[in-house]
């Protein structure tokens, strides 16, 4: 398995089940009432309608969606184990923490 085929594999399967690394939700996010950060996270996580303009790399790190006439941004950051440096391999699990950050669109 390529580089870039283990790391959106790693990012699809951290993404849809939330493990494997910590999900930060934003200010915006966490003041929403609790049934729509349930749905978002639902959204984020059964998210499939990657494209050449949110998924440049191929990497599957990288989504939008509307929900509620405002525009949610998810993102996937890859940091070394002591969460202070990006990580030198994204596909080395063994090297890498993921870090899911699901935003309002304006808080990006």
């Amino acid at each position: 398995m390529g580089s870039t085929t283990l790391i959106r594999y790693l990012n699809d399967r951290f993404r849809s089940t939330f493990q494997g690394g910590q999900v930060v939700l934003t200010t915006g996010i966490r003041s929403l009432p609790q049934e729509e950060i349930t749905d978002i996270l639902s959204k984020v996580s059964n998210f499939n309608d990657f494209n050449s303009s949110n998924d440049s790399y191929n990497e599957r790190d990288f989504g939008n969606f509307k929900y509620h006439n405002k525009q949610i941004f998810w993102k996937i950051d890859y940091y070394d184990k002591e969460y202070e440096y990006a990580s030198e391999d994204p596909a080395d699990i063994t090297k890498t923490n993921r870090v899911l950050t699901i935003m309002l669109a304006d808080e990006y």
